[in-house]
């Protein structure tokens, strides 16, 4: 065999896709059955888009215009240049990237990987050689850890999601980011009838409580039926010292997290996935990490540099009124997050001598 995937959510399917597709013989491993959901904001930027048609995956839901920033009265819109961008559940996803994966012929199976041996030739998950893995086994990747790539940062910013369906019509076209003073709420419609809600903050307290903290957006939501539980995730800031390691490749969020911030996660994991494939048919797997670092390059500066300037709550007050007086600048910085993953752009570098990297070597 040529590759094992392990991990089958939209990471690990896209790479499994483009390794199929490159002649490669490759295996999907995913210890859960059928459907896999997970707590995300659910809103695909127009490169995500984009890259989803090019592998022929077109999953349903609704167009996006823009983006939209509310701070009580205050409100910015800001649209996308490059083509709309789509709300989508992530199971609806999902299902739309299993369908065609499966149709390519590539094998998913329900297992887990215990144990990863390697060697000169190959790789050994659980009695089973290949010649690469891929580790694209989420946030908090066992593979990750077990390699020895993790890198905890006691002391650091610990921010939850938490995400709540209502069976509500969407009542805009934009994905609204709603900020308070210790949390945002981002509102993405994903269907006719379905808006999804997601919770972001590091501080205590249910899904309820932070909803209180906006009242308009709270009384938009009255009476609309919750559609299913609140799904959580967090800690969202993971690090790895590495991309790689022998013969094993990091895809999506098991290759390190800044923060939801910018809702750019599965633009990146299809921006990665052709990456590390490219580096496992070349047999450079070293080029994987360069290419990394140049496709989360504006990720990881746009965020840190959000990251900064709202933690100090006078300036997370002002950060609306701003985009308000200057909306060039926010326009820009919408049409940043727009592009596919990798193009060129100069967000800046991000502030301080706080978190400026999520490997040893900087960004």
């Amino acid at each position: 065999m040529d590759l094992i995937v392990v991990g089958g959510g939209p990471a690990g399917l896209a790479t499994a896709l483009h390794a199929a597709r490159a002649g490669l013989d490759v295996t999907v491993w995913e210890q859960r059955a059928g459907t896999v959901d997970k707590a995300c904001g659910e809103g695909l930027m127009p490169g995500a888009v984009a890259a989803l048609a090019a592998l022929d995956v077109h999953p349903p839901g609704q167009a996006l215009r823009g983006i939209r920033y509310v701070a009580g009265p205050r409100r910015v819109d800001a649209d996308f240049r490059a083509g709309p961008g789509r709300g989508v559940r992530r199971t609806t996803l999902h299902e739309a990237l299993r369908e065609v994966v499966l149709a390519s012929g590539v094998r998913i199976e329900q297992r887990a990987a215990r144990r990863i041996e390697q060697g000169e030739d190959g790789v050994v998950a659980d009695g089973v050689r290949a010649r690469h893995l891929v580790a694209a086994d989420g946030l908090h990747s066992p593979i990750r850890r077990a390699l020895g790539l993790d890198r905890p940062r006691p002391g650091h910013l610990r921010r939850h999601g938490l995400r709540r369906h209502y069976a509500l019509a969407p009542w805009d076209d934009h994905v609204e980011v709603h900020w308070a003073r210790d949390a945002e709420a981002y509102v993405t419609p994903v269907s006719d009838d379905l808006v999804g809600v997601v919770l972001l903050t590091a501080a205590r307290g249910s899904y309820d409580d932070h909803l209180a903290a906006f009242p308009e957006l709270r009384e938009r939501l009255a009476g609309a039926r919750p559609a299913g539980p609140v799904r959580g995730a967090g800690p969202l800031r993971q690090d790895a010292s590495a991309r790689t390691a022998g013969r094993v490749l990091l895809v999506g969020d098991a290759a390190g997290y800044v923060d939801a911030l910018t809702g750019e996660g599965v633009a990146l994991a299809l921006a990665q996935a052709p990456a590390a494939v490219r580096a496992v048919t070349s047999g450079d797997v070293a080029a994987y990490e360069r290419e990394w670092r140049r496709l989360t390059r504006r990720y990881r500066w746009l965020t840190h540099a959000l990251l900064c300037s709202t933690r100090v709550p006078p300036a997370r007050a002002a950060l609306v009124p701003m985009a308000q007086r200057l909306p060039w600048l926010f326009s820009a910085a919408v049409d940043a997050l727009a592009r596919p993953a990798g193009k060129p752009g100069h967000p800046g570098r991000p502030c301080g001598n706080t978190d400026q990297s999520v490997d040893n070597q900087g960004l």
